[in-house]
């Protein structure tokens, strides 16, 4: 460990390789990595980024879709000091040169070996080849500004937000959050040598970072890691490649679902050495928990995180089935309140604005001091514009998002709640509620819906159903077929480019 500094990421994986150097880590199509040769890779690469002038402090950006490569680029700015900025290399042209502005980045890598979308990338921007063949990189930024003092040695990673109400913003992800969050994460899930995560969730969001790859760190356990989602690959994973541990998004759950409703599957699929199964990353409704729970025959696990927050705040506790779509306790080293617009505390059970501290929170956004001060509170806490309320026992429940909260003829509608109801009428796949400000003032309810494939709804008999089940300021104005909502690379369902595209009445 470096004498007078806070530990960094990468002495967990050294730490790891020193003590077992041949055992496996990453298995890809291509090839299985063990520990060793993991360590090989990053030591070419720290060497790459020192001999090209990247020193502590300095941003390395990695247009990328999962490979050893970026684990190893991950691993090697934490030796050298600097903060790795993962971006989805499906980003358009005009989004990653927006990135690249906004982290000024010493470097720029391309995982070009993985992504045909990273090659275009490179392309435009003139890349050369990289000491490893499966990178390229553009040229240096002579420009670029390091960050000095605290700041530099205490920051691991820059998370950029989905900036799916607004534009993104580079969340600081320190060391000490990542390290602490794949303790918690990793205990939580009671992850051991003998288990293998199925791990296509994107290193570039905190979902892929810490859940998956720092906590199989923290326990020692593989990752088959993959690019890109493909349903048919994960069940073929959980019946041959000893996949104990399904982490992802609820979309990830409902793609699954609906892959094997299209596939005429309806016996459980054959997963031996599955343990344990978690949604996290977004609102998660019953109906979907339902059906993957009797799919594979096995609790869903739900949590709350957020990038702010290097992971999760609220985890349910491992084999505790619950039968509601509760987040579950705080986890170690976090601290909850439930405010009120005032800032008060709410007792249990009241709604309100969730408040955060601890570990794992971010001290602030990358070169955005009014976008921090925003969000902070005095005391330390951290508003995360979330809404939700605790139950008596201290499970907390995610309600939605204070922007998207709805008012109609002066009462408070939450869109999750709405939600809900409409998820349970047949042949409803999915549902997106949003209100939408009209001339005089109030708001009109607009519930989107996506169909079970192959199937219709009826949207009359939708409505008659919604009057029987919603109090009348909560019934949605107008309810819209979509064929398939939008959403971010992470799972987010992008609500305004839908409510755009609705024409006024």
């Amino acid at each position: 460990m470096t004498a007078n500094t806070e530990p960094r990421i990468h002495e967990l994986f050294d730490a790891r390789a020193a003590s077992a150097p041949e055992q496996v880590f990453l298995i890809t199509p291509e090839t299985t990595w063990t520990l060793a040769a993991l360590g090989q890779l990053v030591a070419t690469l720290e060497q790459e980024l020192r001999s090209s002038g990247v020193v502590a402090g300095d941003r390395v950006l990695v247009v990328a879709e999962n490979c050893a490569e970026h684990v190893a680029l991950v691993l090697a700015c934490s030796r050298v000091g600097a903060w790795s900025c993962g971006v989805n290399a499906r980003m358009s042209r005009a989004e990653i040169n927006g990135f690249v502005a906004k982290a000024d980045p010493r470097v720029v890598y391309f995982t070009t070996a993985v992504s045909e979308a990273a090659q275009g990338h490179a392309l435009a921007a003139n890349a050369l080849p990289s000491v490893v063949s499966a990178l390229q990189r553009a040229p240096t930024r002579s420009n670029a500004v390091a960050e000095q003092g605290t700041l530099a040695e205490q920051v691991a990673a820059i998370i950029f937000t989905s900036g799916t109400t607004g534009q993104p913003k580079g969340v600081l992800v320190t060391h000490a959050g990542l390290l602490q969050f794949a303790r918690v994460s990793a205990e939580s899930r009671e992850l051991g040598l003998q288990d293998r995560a199925y791990a296509y969730l994107p290193m570039t969001h905190i979902f892929g970072l810490g859940t998956v790859l720092m906590a199989s760190l923290y326990a020692g356990c593989q990752l088959v890691m993959r690019s890109k989602f493909d349903p048919a690959d994960v069940f073929d994973a959980l019946a041959h490649g000893g996949v104990s541990m399904l982490q992802g998004p609820p979309a990830m759950f409902a793609r699954l679902m609906s892959w094997r409703r299209q596939q005429g599957l309806s016996e459980r699929p054959h997963c031996p050495a599955l343990r344990y199964v978690y949604a996290g990353a977004a609102p998660l409704d019953m109906g979907l928990k339902d059906a993957v729970e009797a799919c594979f025959d096995k609790p869903l696990h739900h949590g709350y995180g957020l990038s702010e927050y290097a992971g999760a705040l609220c985890l349910v506790r491992m084999g505790v089935v619950r039968r509601d779509t509760s987040a579950g306790y705080l986890v170690d080293g976090a601290e909850l309140r439930i405010v009120d617009a005032e800032g008060h505390d709410l007792p249990a059970g009241e709604r309100g604005e969730i408040w955060m501290r601890g570990v794992g929170l971010m001290p602030g956004y990358f070169r955005d001091q009014a976008a921090t001060e925003q969000v902070m509170r005095p005391g330390g806490w951290y508003a995360s514009g979330d809404l939700g309320f605790q139950e008596p026992d201290g499970a907390l429940t995610v309600v939605g998002r204070l922007k998207e909260m709805i008012i109609r003829s002066g009462f408070n509608v939450y869109p999750g709640e709405v939600e809900v109801v409409l998820a349970a009428f047949p042949g409803v796949e999915r549902v997106a509620v949003a209100g939408r400000r009209e001339a005089d003032g109030n708001e009109e309810i607009l519930a989107f819906v996506e169909a079970v494939p192959n199937q219709t709804i009826d949207l009359a008999a939708l409505r008659v159903y919604a009057a029987e089940h919603l109090a009348p300021y909560k019934r949605p104005s107008r309810i819209v077929p979509v064929d398939a909502f939008p959403m971010t690379l992470s799972g987010k369902v992008l609500k305004r480019q839908m409510i755009d595209a609705v024409s006024p009445v």
